[in-house]
């Protein structure tokens, strides 16, 4: 049961219930421009996702949210952001509701970040931080959340 209490359990339930909201309640907000910003935004957001993926496999570390870290990626798009994965998955629901061009499901990013950061990201701080204490203090100090 644990696999459903997963980021990308998440980003896909996120992006149904955009896709729903966005035909139940049509609220149309977006131009023309929306049709061509969304998929590149989310295309981004797919190759961030698959380039932080890839330095999970190059460190031999698990990217399993609550395993346990067996390194401290602070490197290639780490060095950007502490969480490049989750920044990814925001970036696809936001590029998917350009794309579906309603406001209404606008809603549901904040709260996708909100329930991944509560979820997910502060308990992998605390075991990251846990396991490599004064170079992830040194990383944090560097390196923002998000951004």
């Amino acid at each position: 049961m644990r696999w459903i209490d997963m980021p990308p359990v998440w980003l896909i339930a996120a992006l149904a219930a955009a896709w729903a909201l966005g035909r139940l309640v049509p609220v149309p907000a977006f131009g023309a421009w929306a049709a061509i910003a969304g998929p590149v935004i989310a295309i981004l957001g797919a190759v961030l996702l698959f380039a932080a993926a890839w330095q999970f496999r190059r460190a031999k570390t698990s990217i399993i949210p609550g395993d346990h870290p067996n390194a401290l990626i602070s490197s290639g798009v780490y060095r950007w952001s502490r969480n490049p994965i989750y920044l990814a998955d925001a970036m696809i629901l936001a590029g998917a509701i350009l794309y579906w061009r309603a406001i209404l499901p606008l809603i549901l990013l904040p709260l996708f970040v909100w329930i991944i950061r509560t979820r997910f990201i502060l308990p992998e701080e605390a075991r990251v931080g846990a396991a490599f204490p004064q170079a992830y203090a040194a990383y944090m100090a560097r390196t923002r959340r998000w951004i």
